[in-house]
């Protein structure tokens, strides 16, 4: 833990389940916010804005603003302006997330309305009830034609109040194989979402810790990158999921309100 200058912490399943303050959440981040850690809050939602999720975790007394958040849109629309300048983008997505993807061009047409001239580029966001059958058979077209495939993850599922509930890589896994095409996924786990994440910060690797509930997407993604991983035990946290995940966490614990005491964190 020596040397560690900031700190990335996913928001869902983490800080909250369904935008509700997880027991001790908001007193960890005050004493990490008393002790100048930089913070970043990385996360893959796509159904809010930065400025939406600052407002609702504000409202949940986390000390955040819209400065402090690093979403999956946010860093999709970089990707899009970088490598796909000028295309016409069909979003699916659950929520309006409008505001996030600044210069990038979306398509409005969908469905038989569209016809054969149809979009660049498909993104997927989050899932919701936008994945319906017809939604997703014009995008197996669209595929089928040509389009470019990007989602803004790969998330099997997620934790709400209710339980788990799919998430956007149940489907995107059956687009792949059914249009023979691989997405290019711009979230985590995405290297390169946690290349962004860094620079906003202003710190190498080496000196960053990432904490999440989702071992492969959040933790050993991270650590792959070369940051210290911390798992914490709630959100979508399953101790077989655990088990068989594909290496180690560099720390476990039982919640984000355990992080303060990590030793060497807050130089004790």
């Amino acid at each position: 833990m020596a040397g560690i200058g900031a700190v990335l912490i996913d928001i869902d399943g983490v800080l909250t389940v369904s935008w509700k303050a997880l027991p001790g959440a908001v007193e960890a981040m005050d004493r990490l916010r008393a002790a100048d850690v930089p913070l970043a809050l990385v996360t893959n939602t796509t159904s809010r804005t930065r400025a939406e999720i600052a407002r609702r975790l504000a409202g949940e007394g986390f000390a955040v603003d819209a400065d402090d958040i690093l979403t999956a849109p946010a860093v999709t629309a970089a990707y899009l302006r970088a490598h796909h300048p000028g295309a016409r983008c069909l979003l699916l997505s659950s929520g309006e997330v409008a505001d996030d993807l600044e210069g990038v061009e979306i398509w409005p047409g969908s469905g038989a309305e569209a016809g054969r001239d149809g979009p660049d580029v498909v993104v997927l966001g989050g899932a919701g009830e936008e994945f319906d059958y017809p939604a997703l058979n014009a995008v197996f077209g669209y595929l089928r034609r040509g389009a470019r495939l990007v989602a803004m993850h790969r998330n099997l599922y997620w934790r709400t109040a209710g339980g788990l509930d799919l998430d956007t890589g149940a489907f995107l896994l059956g687009l792949e194989r059914a249009a023979g095409v691989e997405a290019v996924v711009t979230g985590k786990p995405a290297a390169e979402f946690f290349a962004a994440a860094l620079a906003h910060l202003g710190v190498p690797a080496s000196a960053a810790l990432m904490v999440g509930d989702d071992i492969e997407s959040d933790v050993l993604a991270a650590q792959r990158c070369g940051i210290t991983g911390v798992l914490v035990r709630t959100g979508k946290y399953l101790p077989q999921t655990h088990r068989a995940a594909h290496g180690t966490p560099d720390h476990v614990l039982d919640s984000f309100a355990d992080l303060p005491d990590l030793p060497g964190l807050l130089g004790r």
